[in-house]
């Protein structure tokens, strides 16, 4: 089923996550935002686990997260380890969240109209799993650039 497809694909983009964030040498290189860039490493981190906790945590698996998405891109100089902590819990969250559905779950109508067109559960989700690819992608670059 997609869904067990989804749900590895996730793990093995948020322990990639983890590892990214581990692989800073300097913590503080976490929070750089020079010039040219809009988002430094750590953010981009608290979006993703924002994201995935409203998208797949509260909406799908009933969490009771509530998304401060403004608080994603405003917080700063948050400890390493809690955000680890953070991919940890998400990986339960989204891994818990994915077993609950069924191959007609994913071919109903995602809960919320997010594109400003209505998309199935399925669609969503790979999209979700594009999004974090993204900005993985972004975080392991910023890496390379910036953390001195």
């Amino acid at each position: 089923m997609l869904n067990k497809t989804l749900t590895a694909l996730f793990v093995r983009d948020l322990e990639a996550l983890k590892k990214e964030i581990d692989l800073y040498s300097n913590e503080k290189s976490l929070w750089l935002v020079p010039e040219g860039i809009s988002n430094s490493a750590g953010n981009l981190c608290l979006h993703l686990v924002g994201n995935l906790n409203h998208f797949i945590g509260a909406t799908i698996g009933n969490t009771g997260y509530v998304r401060q998405r403004h608080l994603e891109f405003s917080q700063k100089d948050i400890p390493r380890a809690e955000l680890i902590k953070q991919i940890d819990d998400t990986i339960q969250v989204v891994t818990l969240a994915l077993e609950t559905l069924s191959e007609s779950d994913m071919q109903k109508a995602y809960a919320h109209q997010v594109f400003n067109e209505p998309m199935t559960t399925e669609y969503f989700l790979v999209h979700l799993t594009m999004h974090l690819a993204y900005h993985l992608g972004q975080i392991n670059y910023h890496r390379r650039l910036l953390d001195v």
